[in-house]
């Protein structure tokens, strides 16, 4: 697709040490960026006329240590242009043993949500947010229960399984 072409040269050729490579798959463009250059690289996506991705349609992490044996976290955005109508997606490597990355809720409103969600589920911290606490898991749950390490049958305080018991979430 062209467009693809596009996005992805026009990124490479702003910030050549942010891009790591991309692939365009069953017609989806993905861009793998380092983390130091993710607020970058969304701010110039963001505000560039021939890019224009106004809407982040999904922000989410993934736990990469039992499909690659990396011991790696990923954060993937889903970027959406309205005005173009096109569709990029970014992907950042982030390691486990200092799962931290920058904010992008400068760029996009959106990314509140979602980085709260990606905290909580897999303890990546998001550098700058705003309010970076859980917001699925009840107060007091220990862990991030998405992370491939998280024991299957993880017991949490007498107070939290009294919670579920009842039925009280």
């Amino acid at each position: 697709m062209t467009e693809d072409i596009t996005i992805g040269k026009k990124l490479k050729a702003k910030f050549p040490e942010a891009v790591i490579d991309g692939k365009t798959f069953r017609g989806e463009l993905t861009i793998n960026i380092h983390k130091d250059f993710i607020q970058k690289a969304a701010g110039f996506l963001y505000e560039d006329n021939e890019t224009a991705f106004d809407y982040l349609s999904d922000l989410c992490g993934v736990d990469l240590s039992r499909l690659d044996g990396s011991n790696n976290f990923e954060v993937v955005y889903h970027l959406y242009s309205m005005k173009l109508n096109h569709r990029v997606r970014l992907k950042v490597k982030i390691p486990a043993s200092n799962p931290s990355i920058d904010t992008v809720t400068n760029v996009w409103k959106t990314a509140d949500w979602h980085e709260r969600e990606a905290y909580d589920m897999f303890g990546i911290i998001f550098n700058g947010h705003p309010n970076l606490q859980r917001i699925l898991t009840p107060e007091g749950f220990k862990g991030h229960p998405l992370r491939k390490d998280y024991p299957l049958k993880g017991r949490q305080p007498e107070t939290l399984r009294g919670i579920y018991r009842e039925g009280k979430q």
